[in-house]
């Protein structure tokens, strides 16, 4: 079940046709998961990667820009988009001990994939933290899941819950993981389309909203997976990590304020204050074509051709932006089922959970 199959509805803009990152036209989306209980071992762990074209990344590069609202995490590529203002490559979610692993398989990807004469490229890997219920440390994300997710790259619906990076994850004491959501903006508005893709892992239980109704308080008797008897952590520990796409033609500093909306999506579910999560974000713009093929050694024309949105325009985007992520984040907990590992368990956020508590405090389903 996603939120709106439960009539809950999320601001007054419309989806796509997915209600996913993908109804951003060329964005695609692949996961590959592992799931293995042996012994004393378990691995529930993974890779979703994010392609932001149908054609190679460094054959048609993308505008893009970055937010950090909380720095208590890892990442790789950041700086050649604040610098360039870039998008060079896929984008990669995994967990915070396969960063490198998932960073160099995408570098070898790129070498066989690349036509021209490329001299390097600076992979874009996120992570968030499921040691909790998977053994992190064993590093088990190899470059053969990293490949496996990119053949699995597909527009169209995408998978929620737990699968890919978002495998392992933990959001508001629930399961977590990825989530998708979509706006098409009016033709009044320029008809462009945002989408937002989550890997939701933050977040303590009694600070969960939805649409704006405190339900955290009303789920409290829930188990959380911070009470087992193992040493893991504290309720609110984790990340989330979150990328904005858009036909919308932005330029770099329109794509970095994009991004930083996704603070305003992560703060009305419940998140966005805790001092050990790690909430980085990235907005890429499909709406210029034609822009530079980087560091292939042959140089082009001196100048391009570009498009932006006029600021006038852009508050209907900034919106769509806040409205995807918010939504997009209870889609992963609704999408996720219960998970068991390394001692602890994680308990799904149930449909009739969530609709017992939204009544208790005053919701009521909007008439159409």
């Amino acid at each position: 079940m996603r939120l709106r199959d439960l009539g809950i509805t999320i601001g007054l803009g419309n989806p796509g046709i997915h209600n996913a990152i993908t109804d951003v036209p060329g964005v695609r989306v692949g996961h590959h998961t592992l799931n293995v209980e042996s012994g004393e071992t378990s691995i529930h762990t993974g890779v979703t990667v994010i392609e932001p074209r149908a054609v190679a990344a460094h054959l048609e590069p993308c505008f893009a820009g970055i937010h950090v609202l909380n720095g208590n995490g890892d990442a790789t590529g950041l700086e050649w988009i604040r610098e360039a203002g870039l998008l060079t490559t896929p984008i990669a979610y995994t967990n915070t001990h396969s960063v490198g692993v998932v960073r160099d398989a995408l570098v070898a990807a790129e070498r066989e994939m690349a036509k021209l004469h490329t001299y390097w490229c600076m992979p874009v890997v996120l992570e968030t933290y499921d040691g909790v219920l998977s053994d992190i440390w064993g590093q088990h994300v190899t470059a053969e899941h990293v490949q496996a997710a990119l053949a699995a790259a597909r527009s169209g619906p995408v998978q929620e819950g737990c699968v890919g990076g978002g495998t392992g994850m933990i959001c508001h004491e629930f399961k977590g993981g990825i989530g998708t959501s979509s706006r098409v903006l009016s033709a009044e508005q320029g008809g462009w389309t945002v989408g937002a893709l989550v890997q939701a892992n933050y977040g303590v239980r009694g600070a969960l909203r939805v649409a704006g109704y405190p339900v955290g308080g009303v789920l409290d008797d829930v188990p959380s997976p911070f009470e087992g008897a193992a040493n893991v952590g504290e309720p609110g520990m984790g990340s989330i990590v979150i990328t904005i796409a858009t036909d919308a033609p932005l330029l770099p500093h329109q794509c970095t304020r994009l991004a930083q909306r996704a603070s305003v999506g992560l703060a009305r579910v419940g998140g966005g204050t805790e001092d050990s999560s790690g909430d980085i974000f990235i907005a890429f713009s499909v709406g210029n074509r034609g822009l530079p093929i980087a560091n292939h050694g042959c140089p082009g024309e001196p100048t391009t051709a570009l498009q932006m949105v006029n600021n006038d325009y852009i508050s209907a985007l900034f919106v769509a932006a806040a409205d995807a992520v918010e939504e997009a984040i209870l889609n992963a907990m609704l999408g996720a089922s219960d998970l068991e590992g390394c001692g602890n368990r994680a308990l799904a956020l149930k449909p009739e959970q969530l609709l017992s508590a939204m009544r208790k405090v005053g919701w009521q389903p909007r008439m159409s």
